[in-house]
């Protein structure tokens, strides 16, 4: 798929990494890499094979997608590596979530703990500075996110964020209408990717 303004060519998948969560969560991971897969998209995560982060890698090289994972040397022990797929090993979890940034130019979040909260909000904030215009969608099943949108909301009604800061995101509660949701929102901001964003490095 070339790199024209306006299409996504790559979606980082941001979720979490724990074996022990909702079979449900699991199994629409997994379904998640297909629907990536089979649009044509290739498919960035944070290269565990555990949690929803490997059964939606393991979704996206099951359909045949392109995958890359990106892991820091010290988790290899505890997120257990794809095997089947490429991955890049760093030193540190600052190199892995700046790799994982510069190579997508979208990003789906999907039901997570307290790592996936944090690169979200370290993603937003850097929107909200400017530094980029990436889309990022989250997938809200049984409204799994309300409460941290709803702290978002509260931060604006404080006037703390400017009511802007309300379009950062959009949420979708159904697998299928995640991969749309993002294309939709690269195509409205013309490609994503802000030249500022070099300044991150």
């Amino acid at each position: 798929m070339p790199d024209l303004p306006g299409r996504v060519d790559s979606i980082c998948v941001y979720c979490g990494s724990a074996n022990e969560a909702d079979p449900a969560f699991l199994s629409a991971a997994y379904a998640i890499g297909g629907e990536i897969a089979r649009a044509g998209l290739k498919f960035v995560y944070g290269g565990g094979g555990v949690g929803l982060m490997g059964a939606s890698a393991r979704g996206a090289h099951d359909a045949g997608g392109r995958v890359l994972g990106i892991i820091p040397d010290f988790l290899q022990g505890r997120e257990q590596p794809f095997a089947d797929v490429e991955t890049i090993v760093v030193t540190s979890m600052h190199e892995r979530k700046m790799m994982m940034f510069e190579r997508s130019d979208s990003f789906a979040v999907l039901p997570g703990g307290i790592g996936t909260l944090e690169e979200v909000v370290e993603l937003l904030s850097w929107q909200r500075l400017g530094l980029h215009a990436k889309p990022v969608v989250f997938y809200n099943p049984r409204g799994f996110w309300d409460p941290l949108f709803e702290l978002f909301h509260h931060t604006i009604r404080e006037k703390l964020s400017p009511p802007e800061f309300a379009l950062s995101w959009r949420s979708v509660d159904s697998i299928e209408a995640l991969v749309p949701a993002i294309i939709a929102m690269g195509e409205e901001r013309g490609g994503g990717a802000d030249p500022r964003t070099s300044d991150l490095t």
